[in-house]
């Protein structure tokens, strides 16, 4: 375990993109809409508890979380089934791209995103093409609460975290995916205050690219962001 990693700028430049495309208040109304179809109520169900969380750290209103969940607890023609979707392949200057979203409608979403990446020069390839050069993990955000490194460093061993990127204000946790669930709840225990939990998928080997290249990637990412169903974007890259 180490108190950096290459995720830390790849993050803050998802971040970035995520602040951009506005769409903040409908992935979290799908996420929570899909957690909620088993149990939802958010005392008995652990998931959907981490992702309210999740959109209340991500600044949606708590009135848009109970209409998500008053209308999941309803029946009738307004139900809304959603399906996850993950897409795989390259994009400008070759570096590997997942596009991760919730459809309603695969027959749409497909070819909008086909359309998408044909429009910037990139490739969609086959399911498992990319995916394996990708760990799928779990990211955790903590508040540091004003404790030193090697504190958190001795935090983190217990709960069985895999890795760190320490910050004075946020540490950024990660761990495997299966997990994830067990280390949050662990991190809770142990009196840490979780701002985000939620999977990712990291690049094993992020690779560099020419500016013009990453202008494209960019572009790309922009033109990905567009596509309503879309809600996660992974790409293999080191920002600038």
């Amino acid at each position: 375990m180490s108190g950096h990693s290459k995720w830390h700028s790849i993050r803050h430049k998802k971040a970035a993109n995520d602040a951009k495309r506005g769409k903040v208040l409908t992935k979290h109304s799908k996420l929570i809409a899909v957690a909620a179809k088993s149990d939802p109520s958010p005392e008995t169900n652990a998931t959907l508890r981490t992702l309210i969380s999740n959109a209340k750290s991500d600044g949606v209103p708590k009135d848009n979380i109970d209409r998500v969940l008053k209308k999941v607890s309803g029946e009738g023609k307004d139900a809304v089934v959603y399906t996850e979707v993950l897409y795989e392949g390259y994009a400008p200057g070759g570096v590997a791209v997942i596009v991760q979203g919730l459809t309603d409608n695969i027959n749409r979403t497909h070819p909008e995103v086909r359309t998408a990446f044909n429009k910037s020069g990139a490739n969609l390839g086959a399911e498992g093409s990319v995916k394996f050069m990708f760990d799928h993990i779990g990211l955790i955000v903590v508040k540091t609460g004003g404790k030193t490194e090697d504190a958190v460093f001795e935090i983190l061993m217990e709960a069985g975290a895999d890795d760190f990127d320490y910050g004075e204000e946020e540490t950024i946790i990660f761990t495997d995916f299966k997990q994830l669930g067990a280390v949050r709840d662990a991190l809770e225990a142990s009196g840490l205050e979780i701002s985000k939990s939620e999977p990712q998928y990291k690049p094993k080997d992020p690779q560099k690219i020419s500016a013009e290249d990453q202008v494209k990637l960019e572009l790309f990412i922009e033109k990905i962001e567009e596509v309503e169903d879309v809600d996660e974007i992974f790409v293999a890259v080191e920002w600038d």
